[in-house]
């Protein structure tokens, strides 16, 4: 186990103000089967008072509504997680996450690269394992990809960064569910943070013997105690960390994040 401080930031500004802002958050790690999630804050400018549930994927979602003119929105989110992957509680099966989501739907590229898997998990010794499927999995996504910021955005497909061969943490995940779900597994998307990336980061989640195990192709390994969950989902459309909608003229946005992931020493 290991307790880890996080600190998670975003500032939006606004080249002209604008009004009607309303906005829906996922920026809050909940308590789940991996971790613990205890003191957390969140400071919102400007200053409105946001609602929180909790959506049907059990990420804690916060809404709220600025009328008034603004030109900057911004959010922190600090905390302390206490996270144990050696001790990861059963989860319920849940089917949906065996099939194609929007943003993982195969194509060429996609389905050339399941068959590369597949005549690995063919010839190489395996033991058949969701997990150990998994990682090859992982490691021809690896191979596959050059990390390359601002190469894709948001809406960028796993059939669209796979054919290019470069993008982020969110296309090695997006490649790795869809390649995953085509070779029998059932996989999932995470959004969360890992220490010194001074970002949000992405991996995936294979269901075996009744529990979550996660692993990370950006770095082909798998996940361990310094990786903090915020959301989880079918792809990424289901883990959107902030989206909203305003009124303005002409208004273009300019974003800033950063995130920080401290260990706090051994829990006693």
């Amino acid at each position: 186990m290991k307790k880890l401080y996080f600190d998670y930031e975003m500032k939006l500004s606004f080249s002209s103000p604008v009004t009607d802002h309303r906005f829906q958050l996922r920026c809050i790690p909940a308590t789940g089967p991996r971790q613990q999630v205890v003191d957390t804050k969140v400071v919102i400018e400007p200053h409105v008072e946001a609602e929180t549930a909790i959506d049907s994927f059990d990420s804690v979602v916060m809404t709220g509504f600025i009328p008034e003119p603004h030109t900057c929105f911004n959010y922190r989110v600090t905390g302390i997680a206490f996270v144990d992957n050696d001790n990861t509680k059963p989860e319920v099966y849940k089917p949906l996450y065996r099939f194609d989501s929007a943003l993982t739907v195969p194509g060429p590229a996609i389905k050339a690269l399941t068959e590369r898997c597949k005549n690995r998990l063919r010839t190489e010794y395996n033991s058949g394992s969701p997990v150990a499927v998994a990682q090859v999995v992982m490691d021809e996504v690896y191979k596959a990809f050059t990390y390359t910021p601002r190469s894709t955005t948001v809406r960028t497909t796993a059939e669209e960064a796979l054919a290019q061969g470069k993008g982020v943490c969110q296309d090695y995940a997006h490649v790795m569910l869809s390649v995953c779900r085509h070779v029998g597994l059932t996989a999932r998307y995470i959004a969360g943070l890992l220490g010194g990336e001074g970002a949000t980061h992405a991996w995936i989640e294979v269901y075996h013997k009744n529990r979550w195990i996660g692993l990370d192709p950006t770095h082909n390994r798998m996940v361990d105690d310094n990786y903090i969950t915020i959301a989880h989902g079918r792809d990424y459309r289901d883990c959107m960390l902030d989206i909203g909608i305003f009124s303005g003229n002409n208004v273009k946005q300019e974003q800033w994040v950063n995130a920080s992931v401290h260990e706090q020493g051994p829990h006693v």
